[in-house]
Protein backbone atom coordinates (compact mmCIF):
# COMPACT_ATOMS: atom_id res chain seq x y z
CA UNK A 1 0.00 0.00 0.00
CA UNK A 2 1.30 3.45 -0.96
CA UNK A 3 1.46 6.05 1.79
CA UNK A 4 0.14 9.18 0.10
CA UNK A 5 0.60 12.84 0.90
CA UNK A 6 -1.45 15.57 -0.80
CA UNK A 7 -0.25 19.16 -0.91
CA UNK A 8 -2.92 21.82 -1.28
CA UNK A 9 -5.26 19.42 0.49
CA UNK A 10 -7.99 22.03 1.00
CA UNK A 11 -7.97 23.16 -2.63
CA UNK A 12 -10.31 21.87 -5.33
CA UNK A 13 -7.77 19.48 -6.81
CA UNK A 14 -6.47 18.37 -3.43
CA UNK A 15 -9.98 17.54 -2.27
CA UNK A 16 -10.69 15.39 -5.32
CA UNK A 17 -7.37 13.54 -5.02
CA UNK A 18 -8.13 12.75 -1.39
CA UNK A 19 -11.65 11.59 -2.22
CA UNK A 20 -10.51 9.26 -5.02
CA UNK A 21 -7.54 7.93 -3.05
CA UNK A 22 -9.88 6.97 -0.21
CA UNK A 23 -11.67 4.62 -2.64
CA UNK A 24 -8.47 3.12 -4.03
CA UNK A 25 -7.12 0.14 -2.09
CA UNK A 26 -3.59 0.88 -3.35
CA UNK A 27 -3.41 4.03 -1.19
CA UNK A 28 -3.29 4.96 2.45
CA UNK A 29 -3.61 8.73 2.82
CA UNK A 30 -1.28 9.82 5.63
CA UNK A 31 -0.69 13.53 4.99
CA UNK A 32 -2.96 16.48 4.17
CA UNK A 33 -0.64 19.44 3.70
CA UNK A 34 -1.57 23.13 3.43
CA UNK A 35 0.15 26.48 3.64
CA UNK A 36 0.67 27.75 7.16
CA UNK A 37 -1.50 30.85 6.52
CA UNK A 38 -4.56 28.84 5.51
CA UNK A 39 -7.46 29.62 7.91
CA UNK A 40 -8.46 25.94 8.14
CA UNK A 41 -5.12 24.59 9.34
CA UNK A 42 -5.87 22.14 12.15
CA UNK A 43 -9.26 21.10 10.81
CA UNK A 44 -9.86 17.65 9.32
CA UNK A 45 -10.20 16.54 5.71
CA UNK A 46 -10.86 12.91 4.78
CA UNK A 47 -10.35 12.04 8.44
CA UNK A 48 -6.87 13.63 8.61
CA UNK A 49 -5.67 16.70 10.47
CA UNK A 50 -4.61 19.39 7.99
CA UNK A 51 -1.02 20.36 8.79
CA UNK A 52 1.58 22.82 7.54
CA UNK A 53 4.77 21.17 8.79
CA UNK A 54 6.93 20.22 5.80
CA UNK A 55 8.86 17.73 7.91
CA UNK A 56 5.68 15.61 7.80
CA UNK A 57 6.67 14.74 4.21
CA UNK A 58 9.06 12.20 5.71
CA UNK A 59 6.11 9.87 6.52
CA UNK A 60 4.84 9.51 2.92
CA UNK A 61 5.95 7.29 0.05
CA UNK A 62 4.93 9.96 -2.44
CA UNK A 63 3.57 13.50 -2.54
CA UNK A 64 1.07 14.83 -5.09
CA UNK A 65 1.40 18.56 -5.70
CA UNK A 66 -1.12 21.02 -7.19
CA UNK A 67 -0.21 24.38 -5.63
CA UNK A 68 1.89 27.38 -6.70
CA UNK A 69 5.37 27.24 -8.28
CA UNK A 70 6.95 28.71 -5.15
CA UNK A 71 5.22 26.28 -2.78
CA UNK A 72 5.98 23.36 -5.07
CA UNK A 73 9.72 24.09 -5.06
CA UNK A 74 9.73 24.42 -1.29
CA UNK A 75 7.96 21.07 -0.91
CA UNK A 76 10.24 19.55 -3.53
CA UNK A 77 13.28 20.38 -1.40
CA UNK A 78 11.79 18.35 1.46
CA UNK A 79 10.80 15.49 -0.84
CA UNK A 80 14.41 15.40 -2.06
CA UNK A 81 15.71 15.59 1.51
CA UNK A 82 13.65 12.58 2.57
CA UNK A 83 13.98 10.72 -0.78
CA UNK A 84 10.25 10.69 -1.55
CA UNK A 85 8.58 10.37 -4.95
CA UNK A 86 6.68 13.40 -6.22
CA UNK A 87 3.96 14.06 -8.78
CA UNK A 88 3.88 17.71 -9.87
CA UNK A 89 0.77 19.05 -11.58
CA UNK A 90 1.45 22.69 -10.72
CA UNK A 91 1.78 25.03 -13.72
CA UNK A 92 3.25 28.50 -14.35
CA UNK A 93 6.92 27.72 -13.69
CA UNK A 94 9.72 29.88 -15.04
CA UNK A 95 12.62 28.26 -16.92
CA UNK A 96 14.78 28.63 -13.83
CA UNK A 97 12.20 26.89 -11.66
CA UNK A 98 11.88 24.04 -14.15
CA UNK A 99 15.66 23.64 -14.02
CA UNK A 100 15.40 23.05 -10.26
CA UNK A 101 12.82 20.30 -10.83
CA UNK A 102 15.09 18.68 -13.42
CA UNK A 103 18.00 18.82 -10.97
CA UNK A 104 15.94 17.26 -8.16
CA UNK A 105 14.96 14.39 -10.46
CA UNK A 106 18.56 13.21 -10.34
CA UNK A 107 17.97 12.12 -6.76
CA UNK A 108 14.23 11.30 -6.57
CA UNK A 109 11.56 10.07 -9.03
CA UNK A 110 9.27 12.83 -10.34
CA UNK A 111 6.35 12.88 -12.75
CA UNK A 112 6.08 16.45 -14.01
CA UNK A 113 3.27 17.41 -16.36
CA UNK A 114 1.03 20.45 -16.88
CA UNK A 115 -1.89 18.08 -17.46
CA UNK A 116 -2.34 14.81 -15.59
CA UNK A 117 -5.28 13.54 -17.65
CA UNK A 118 -4.69 10.23 -19.44
CA UNK A 119 -7.12 11.39 -22.16
CA UNK A 120 -5.28 14.66 -22.72
CA UNK A 121 -1.98 12.86 -23.11
CA UNK A 122 -3.50 10.58 -25.75
CA UNK A 123 -4.78 13.81 -27.36
CA UNK A 124 -1.14 15.01 -27.45
CA UNK A 125 -0.11 11.87 -29.31
CA UNK A 126 -2.86 12.27 -31.91
CA UNK A 127 -1.99 15.95 -32.48
CA UNK A 128 1.70 15.09 -32.81
CA UNK A 129 0.91 12.41 -35.41
CA UNK A 130 -1.22 14.82 -37.45
CA UNK A 131 1.38 17.57 -37.21
CA UNK A 132 4.14 15.26 -38.44
CA UNK A 133 2.19 13.85 -41.39
CA UNK A 134 0.11 16.71 -42.78
CA UNK A 135 1.74 18.90 -45.48
CA UNK A 136 2.92 22.39 -44.58
CA UNK A 137 0.06 23.88 -46.60
CA UNK A 138 -2.18 23.00 -43.65
CA UNK A 139 -2.24 26.00 -41.34
CA UNK A 140 -2.48 25.38 -37.61
CA UNK A 141 -4.37 27.31 -34.98
CA UNK A 142 -5.19 26.60 -31.34
CA UNK A 143 -7.65 27.70 -28.70
CA UNK A 144 -7.92 26.96 -25.01
CA UNK A 145 -10.43 27.91 -22.33
CA UNK A 146 -10.32 27.67 -18.53
CA UNK A 147 -12.09 29.06 -15.48
CA UNK A 148 -11.62 32.68 -14.46
CA UNK A 149 -9.44 31.69 -11.47
CA UNK A 150 -6.65 30.25 -13.61
CA UNK A 151 -3.66 32.59 -13.51
CA UNK A 152 -1.50 31.43 -16.41
CA UNK A 153 -2.50 32.06 -20.02
CA UNK A 154 -1.88 30.24 -22.25
CA UNK A 155 -2.30 27.26 -19.94
CA UNK A 156 0.50 24.79 -19.27
CA UNK A 157 -1.32 22.25 -21.43
CA UNK A 158 -1.59 24.73 -24.29
CA UNK A 159 2.10 25.60 -24.00
CA UNK A 160 3.01 21.92 -24.21
CA UNK A 161 0.82 21.55 -27.30
CA UNK A 162 2.42 24.63 -28.81
CA UNK A 163 5.91 23.25 -28.18
CA UNK A 164 5.19 19.93 -29.86
CA UNK A 165 3.52 21.66 -32.83
CA UNK A 166 6.48 23.99 -33.29
CA UNK A 167 8.85 21.02 -33.29
CA UNK A 168 6.86 19.34 -36.07
CA UNK A 169 5.90 22.50 -38.04
CA UNK A 170 9.13 24.46 -37.76
CA UNK A 171 8.39 27.06 -40.41
CA UNK A 172 4.84 27.88 -39.39
CA UNK A 173 3.40 30.58 -37.20
CA UNK A 174 0.79 29.07 -34.90
CA UNK A 175 -2.03 31.25 -33.63
CA UNK A 176 -3.33 30.58 -30.13
CA UNK A 177 -6.32 32.10 -28.35
CA UNK A 178 -6.93 31.89 -24.60
CA UNK A 179 -10.28 32.38 -22.87
CA UNK A 180 -10.92 32.66 -19.13
CA UNK A 181 -14.62 32.38 -18.39
CA UNK A 182 -16.91 31.04 -15.69
CA UNK A 183 -15.93 27.67 -14.25
CA UNK A 184 -14.63 25.96 -17.40
CA UNK A 185 -12.42 23.10 -16.24
CA UNK A 186 -10.34 22.87 -19.40
CA UNK A 187 -11.04 22.88 -23.15
CA UNK A 188 -8.36 22.57 -25.85
CA UNK A 189 -8.72 22.62 -29.64
CA UNK A 190 -6.10 22.18 -32.35
CA UNK A 191 -7.25 22.86 -35.92
CA UNK A 192 -5.39 21.99 -39.14
CA UNK A 193 -6.88 24.07 -41.95
CA UNK A 194 -6.08 22.74 -45.43
CA UNK A 195 -7.13 23.87 -48.91
CA UNK A 196 -9.56 20.97 -49.28
CA UNK A 197 -10.45 19.92 -45.75
CA UNK A 198 -10.17 20.77 -42.06
CA UNK A 199 -9.04 18.49 -39.25
CA UNK A 200 -10.01 19.38 -35.70
CA UNK A 201 -8.75 17.72 -32.52
CA UNK A 202 -10.55 18.59 -29.29
CA UNK A 203 -10.44 17.67 -25.65
CA UNK A 204 -12.92 18.91 -23.05
CA UNK A 205 -12.61 18.09 -19.36
CA UNK A 206 -15.95 17.34 -17.68
CA UNK A 207 -14.57 17.01 -14.17
CA UNK A 208 -11.37 17.67 -12.24
CA UNK A 209 -11.46 13.97 -11.44
CA UNK A 210 -9.64 13.25 -14.72
CA UNK A 211 -6.61 15.15 -13.38
CA UNK A 212 -6.90 13.64 -9.89
CA UNK A 213 -7.18 10.11 -11.32
CA UNK A 214 -4.19 10.72 -13.59
CA UNK A 215 -2.10 12.02 -10.70
CA UNK A 216 -2.83 8.92 -8.65
CA UNK A 217 -1.90 6.69 -11.58
CA UNK A 218 1.31 8.70 -11.99
CA UNK A 219 2.27 8.08 -8.38
CA UNK A 220 1.64 4.35 -8.77
CA UNK A 221 3.97 4.47 -11.76
CA UNK A 222 6.94 6.12 -10.04
CA UNK A 223 6.69 5.29 -6.36
CA UNK A 224 9.19 2.41 -6.52
CA UNK A 225 11.60 4.04 -8.94
CA UNK A 226 14.85 5.39 -7.54
CA UNK A 227 15.10 8.63 -9.51
CA UNK A 228 14.33 10.24 -12.85
CA UNK A 229 12.10 12.79 -14.53
CA UNK A 230 9.00 11.35 -16.17
CA UNK A 231 6.05 12.72 -18.13
CA UNK A 232 2.47 11.52 -18.37
CA UNK A 233 3.41 9.95 -21.72
CA UNK A 234 5.45 7.46 -19.69
CA UNK A 235 2.47 6.75 -17.43
CA UNK A 236 0.26 6.32 -20.49
CA UNK A 237 2.60 3.65 -21.89
CA UNK A 238 2.38 1.76 -18.60
CA UNK A 239 -1.44 1.81 -18.62
CA UNK A 240 -1.72 0.14 -22.05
Amino acid sequence: MIKLGVSGALGKMGGRILALAAKDEDFQVVLALERISHPEIGTKVSGLDVVSSLDAIRQVDGLIEFTSPEATLEHLSYAAKYKKAMVIGTTGFTEGQVAKIVLSAKSIPIVFSPNMSIGVNLFFELVREAASRLPQEYKVRMSEAHHVHKKDAPSGTARLLLDLLRRERRQQEIDIKSLREGEIIGDHDVIFEGPLDTLKFSHSAKSRDIFAHGALEALKFIVKKKSGLYAMADVLKRSR
